[in-house]
């Protein structure tokens, strides 16, 4: 609880940014996140927008500070935060459109038909033959592509309890059921996808201003059309992390910055590239020290 409390108590853009949410969902979204209650938090039509908010107080503060990305790229829901801070989609137009994204994909699936897995330390090969290996007639896809070493499936729950079974006998050091809400990232979510895109397509897209590396591609996304294209097939597609990240790295990037609550992208460029600095901005602590970090670079 108390998510992006400490940046709203302490700076005026943090606290505005807040008050956009309010004001975009028409309800006291900010009281949720400084207060709670944990369960309603947890919602994902509530944790999407939250999520989305603390991250886009972050970047904004990073940017009055005169801190600026050469590419942006964002994990899942992520990408709409990258989107907002390349100036492609409003900040109001992304907070309503989460909620919804959030909305469709509980809904898509009946609770309990669907289900996800973590399966770590066998390659992305191996998972997608385990996947194939245990579907028998039901879906069971990669979702999440983290690291070379960690890798989400998802898909039917009887077919993702057989693929974590399988990837244990093929030699992973750890397949774990997931406690997750729906089968997020697969072919299930296809009526999710299509509710997105009638909303995708109502919305005005510009050009970015900053290159997105998009999850479905793992490629630059550089026009608006292209974007929310992305947006709309990332729904049911897998999030190519590990691939972004190489890209990013083979274009030469040094230093990557985390917004928004946790330090889980900075835990898997640790599996990704141990030679990368990554730091994470979620509260003012953070803030100050990733600040000061990213001047020494430059200096």
């Amino acid at each position: 609880m108390g998510m992006g409390k400490d940046l709203a108590e302490k700076y005026p853009i943090a606290r505005h940014t807040f008050e956009e949410t309010d004001e975009a969902l028409g309800v006291k979204l900010s009281r949720l996140c400084f207060e709670g209650p944990e369960d309603q938090l947890r919602l994902t039509e509530n944790t999407q927008p939250a999520i989305l908010t603390v991250s886009v107080a972050a970047w904004r503060m990073l940017d009055e500070k005169g801190i600026r990305p050469t590419f942006l790229a964002g994990h899942s829901l992520g990408e709409y935060s990258a989107h907002v801070a390349a100036g492609t989609i409003s900040f109001a137009d992304a907070v309503r459109t989460v909620r919804n994204r959030g909305k469709y994909m509980q809904e898509a699936v009946p609770v309990g038909t669907g289900s996800m897995a973590a399966i770590l330390g066998i390659s992305p090969e191996a998972v997608s033959t385990v996947c194939s290996d245990a579907a028998q007639g039901e879906v069971c896809e990669p979702a999440n592509i983290n690291s070379p070493e960690q890798i989400v499936i998802s898909g039917h729950t009887a077919a993702v309890e057989r693929a974590a079974k399988l990837a244990d006998e093929h030699g992973a050091k750890r397949a774990k059921v997931l406690s997750v809400s729906a089968p997020f990232h697969c072919s299930l979510m296809q009526p999710a996808q299509e509710r997105l895109a009638t909303d995708l397509q109502a919305l005005r897209f510009s050009t970015p201003t900053t290159p997105v590396i998009c999850n479905v591609d793992a490629a630059p996304v550089t026009a608006a059309d292209a974007a929310r294209d992305a947006l709309v097939r990332q729904v049911t597609g897998s999030v190519k992390w590990n691939q972004s990240m190489q890209w990013l790295i083979a274009q030469g990037v040094q230093t990557f910055v985390e917004v928004g609550p946790g330090k889980v992208l900075c835990g898997l460029m640790r599996q990704i590239d141990r030679a990368k600095k990554c730091s994470n901005v979620e509260d003012d602590a953070s803030l100050k020290k990733t600040v000061e970090y990213v001047a020494g670079q430059s200096a």
